[in-house]
This record gives C-alpha cells, structure tokens and sequence, in this order.
C-alpha cells in the first residue's frame, strides 16, 4: 500500500483518530432554509461538533439524494440560489472556524460554471475540496487536474456493489478520505444502519491507507456510535437537515453534540442519559 496523500479534510479525520476516537461530518446544503440561514445552520453544526463540513450545492436533479434534502435544496433553488452563493458560504464558513469545508455537489454545475475556474474560486474561497456523487474518477480528469493544480480534495464514492478492482481504482484517485454509501439507495435517516456498511469499509480499508467515512441513513448519536466502530468517518446528513427545519440552529447544534458524542464513545459503551 502506497503512501497517501490526506489533504484537509483527511488530515481533519487523521487528528481526530490521533485523539482515540472517530470523526463527524455533517452535511448540510447551502441556502436553506434561506441564504442567511443556512450559514447559521452550519455555524451551529461547527460549534456541535462537527470535524468536517460537508456544504451540499443545490441541483435540479439530485439523482442520490432522498426526500429530506430534495426538498432543502429545491427551497434553496427557489429562493434564487446560484453556485456564486455557494462559494460566498463557503467563505463565510470558512472565516468563522478552521473546520474544513468540502463541497458535495453534482458534476453538471461545475462543468457549466467552468471546472478550471471553480476550482480556482472556491480554493480562494477557503474551501478544502469537492464529493462528486455522480462523477467517477474514469470520467473525472478534468477535475482531478484543477483539484491537484488548486491542491484540493478528490472525494469519490465506493459502495457496496462495487467490485475490489473498481474500489482499488476509486481509491486511488481519491484524496482527504473515501466516501462509503452505507446503502444500495437515496440518502436519508433509518432506524437502523445498514449491514454492508462494515465489510465495504474492510475491503476499502485492504487497499487504502486513506480515512474511509460511511454515510447514508445514520440519524442519531447511537448509529453514530456504531459505524463508529469500524470506520474512520461517520457522515451525517438528512437528519441534520430535518433539524433545520424543525428547530432552526439550535435544533442542529443540539442534533451535532448528540452525534459528536456517539463517535467518542468508546465501543459498546452506553450512552450516558
């Protein structure tokens, strides 16, 4: 296994291991449930917690994404959020802690904002690095070539169909952590975690010295504390956003210190109510 290279958001993970325990990344789009509000709302998942930021750029279509956030990001759309308005929060998110922020976002508004040049702006913006659920690293040297040019993260997703070959490739392209779906389906909060969640961060683990974080449907501090057993990263982010609409920033906050409990737990501990 080759040597790797962890960038921000890998060496964010990496601190967090060093400290004996794992680490929480919370997601949450841009705009929603206003432009003002969902910098608020991250403000609050920053001060809950949360190791990463994962910022979700709005997007007509969002193929991967289930109900919870369709409907964020179709609020955020509405109300006349542009990819401009994404790269302002990241600035401002950026101004208000060093907690690293990623983008996750679909490949189309890159490619039509200019690959090259978002790159370019967002890096200037304070940004850390892009999750591209939709591009694989086959079809992504383009952006490979602007994430390495700007030093940004390459974050691309493994799941549990993929094959070892296609996890060993995907890996490799990757840099900050792998992004493992924790489930064949749209994101979105489950009573329970999924059962391939474990054995694809294994076979991800066998070929990467990369952090490897699982998401889709973890929604309390509980699950947090499970995946928490067997990955480097537990991400969260469709019962995040449901906290944003129903309790604003403090319901978020209180949300984030729940989840940054779980993955301090030690393992099988109990949650202390």
């Amino acid at each position: 296994m080759t040597e790797v290279a962890l960038g921000n958001a890998g060496a964010a993970i990496r601190k967090a291991t060093d400290a004996g325990r794992k680490a929480f990344i919370g997601y949450l789009p841009a705009g929603y449930p206003t432009y003002d509000g969902a910098i608020d709302g991250v403000k609050a998942l920053v001060d809950g917690g949360a190791d990463v930021i994962e910022l979700g750029l709005p997007y007509s279509d969002p193929v991967m994404d289930g109900i919870t956030i369709q409907r964020a990001t179709e609020t955020a759309l509405a109300g006349g959020l542009r990819t401009r308005d994404v790269l302002s929060t990241v600035e401002k998110i950026a101004a208000y802690s060093d907690v690293p922020v990623l983008v996750m976002t679909y490949w189309n508004p890159i490619e039509r904002y200019g690959v090259d040049r978002f790159a370019a702006d967002f890096a200037g913006a304070g940004g850390v690095g892009l999750i591209t659920p939709d591009l694989i690293p086959d079809e992504g040297a383009e952006w490979i070539a602007a994430a390495d040019k700007h030093d940004l993260d390459k974050v691309f997703l493994v799941s549990p169909s993929s094959t070892d070959a296609r996890i060993a490739m995907t890996t490799a392209a990757c840099r900050g952590f792998v992004y493992a779906t924790a489930v064949m389906g749209v994101t979105g909060a489950r009573d329970t975690p999924s059962e391939l969640a474990a054995p694809l961060v294994a076979r991800t683990h066998a070929v990467t010295g990369l952090p490897v974080g699982v998401g889709l449907g973890i929604s309390n501090g509980d699950q947090a504390a499970g995946v928490a057993a067997f990955a480097d990263a537990v991400i969260v982010g469709a019962a995040l956003v449901k906290a944003l609409g129903d309790g604003g920033p403090a319901g978020v906050r209180a949300l984030a210190e729940d989840l940054a409990e779980g993955v301090r737990r030690e393992p099988g501990a109990a949650a202390d109510r």
